[in-house]
C-alpha cells in the first residue's frame, strides 16, 4: 500500500498495539485506506504519501519524508514531545487525545469517593482478619467536590457525580469562562474553592501555577474530614506535608494513582496508612482507548475534507 489515507506508527498503549488500532479505524473508515507501519523502514516507506499518520510521536527526520502529510494525530492528550514547531512550519495540523480519559478516569474518582466513604479499605483488612466488627461510613450524596482543572476529564467528573445530588466547585484558569460547577473560582481563590469541600478531586496539568498547589497551608485550609484525590500529576501535592496530614488525622484520607516520586519506593511512608488507597498510575487505563481515538480521527478526516476546524486541533 503506497498511498494509505492513514498511516498508524508503531506503539503500544493499555496492552494494546497499534494493529488494535488499525482495526478501530477500519471498522469506522471502511472506504479509506488504512496502514499500519511495523518497522522504522516501513514507517518511512508508507508516510511519504500519507495523508495523516496517528501515533505516539514523529520526530523530524521522519516528517522529512512526510510529502503530503496534512493531518498528525496524537495519541497523548499532551504533545509537548512533539515536534511542533517543526510541524507548523510544513503545514502540518496536529491533533491530540484530549477527552479519551474521561469515563475511565471519571469513573475512577467516583470510585475512590465510594471506596473511601464506605470505608472499604478497612473492610478489606478485616475480612484478611476474618474480623467480623461494625464501623461507621459515610455517603457521597449531598457532600459538597472540589474539582480542581475543569478539562475534559474534570467537566465528565462532574457530570458522573450528579446523581449524587451533590455540591459542586470548580476551579480553572479563566473563571470568568464558567463551567458545569454550582461555582467556578481561579487558582488565586484555591483556598476559598476547597475550604467547605468533603471531597477535593485533582485534575488539572503540572504547570509552573499547580506544582506544589496542595502544599501544607492547602491541607491545613481542608476539612478534617476531607478526602483529596489526585489522578492528575504528582508534583501537584506536597508529599512530605501530605503524610504529615495524614498522620495525624488533619484529613480523613487520600486517593493516589500519581504520587512524588513516582514510582513510590517500597519504604515511603504513604504505603503504610490505612486512609490511603494507592494505585500505579493506571486510572487511564481502559480497553476502549484506541476506539475513542479512532473515533476522533475518523471526525477529523471528514473536517478535513469540507474545510472545518478540526477537533482537539493544537498545531
Amino acid at each position: 500500500m503506497s498511498d494509505p489515507d492513514v498511516l498508524v506508527l508503531r506503539q503500544t498503549i493499555h496492552g494494546s498495539d497499534a494493529s488494535d488500532l488499525v482495526a478501530s479505524l477500519r471498522e469506522r473508515l471502511p472506504d479509506r485506506e488504512i496502514a499500519l507501519a511495523r518497522t522504522p523502514a516501513e514507517e518511512r516507506e508508507l508516510i511519504a504519501n500519507a495523508r495523516a499518520a496517528v501515533g505516539l510521536h514523529i520526530d523530524e527526520e521522519l516528517l522529512a519524508a512526510a510529502e503530503e502529510l496534512e493531518l498528525f494525530a496524537c495519541v497523548f492528550a499532551g504533545t509537548g514531545h512533539l515536534p511542533r514547531d517543526a510541524l507548523a512550519d510544513r503545514g502540518v495540523a496536529v491533533t491530540n487525545a484530549s477527552g479519551v480519559h474521561g469515563p475511565n478516569i471519571a469513573e475512577y474518582v467516583v470510585g475512590s469517593m465510594i471506596t473511601h466513604a464506605r470505608q472499604w479499605p478497612r473492610a478489606h483488612r478485616q475480612k484478611a482478619e476474618r474480623e467480623w466488627r461494625t464501623y461507621e461510613t459515610t455517603e457521597v450524596y449531598g457532600s459538597t467536590v472540589a474539582v480542581v482543572g475543569l478539562g475534559a476529564i474534570g467537566q465528565t467528573v462532574l457530570d458522573r457525580l450528579a446523581s449524587f445530588e451533590v455540591d459542586t466547585v470548580g476551579v480553572r484558569y479563566s473563571p470568568e469562562k464558567g463551567g458545569p460547577a454550582d461555582a467556578v473560582y481561579g487558582f488565586d481563590e484555591f483556598h476559598e474553592a476547597i475550604a467547605d469541600a468533603e471531597y477535593v478531586v485533582l485534575a488539572c496539568p503540572l504547570t509552573e501555577t499547580t506544582r506544589g498547589l496542595v502544599d501544607e497551608e492547602a491541607l491545613k485550609t481542608m476539612r478534617s474530614d476531607a478526602v483529596l484525590i489526585n489522578i492528575a500529576r504528582g508534583p501537584i501535592v506536597d508529599t512530605d506535608a501530605l503524610v504529615s496530614s495524614l498522620r495525624n488525622s488533619r484529613i480523613r484520607g487520600a486517593a493516589l494513582d500519581v504520587t512524588d516520586p513516582e514510582p513510590l519506593p517500597e519504604d515511603h511512608p504513604l504505603w503504610g496508612l490505612g486512609n490511603v488507597t494507592i494505585t500505579p498510575h493506571n486510572a487511564g487505563h481502559t480497553p476502549y482507548y484506541y476506539d475513542r481515538v479512532a473515533d476522533i480521527l475518523a471526525g477529523n478526516l471528514d473536517r478535513l475534507e469540507g474545510g472545518e476546524e478540526l477537533e482537539n486541533r493544537v498545531v
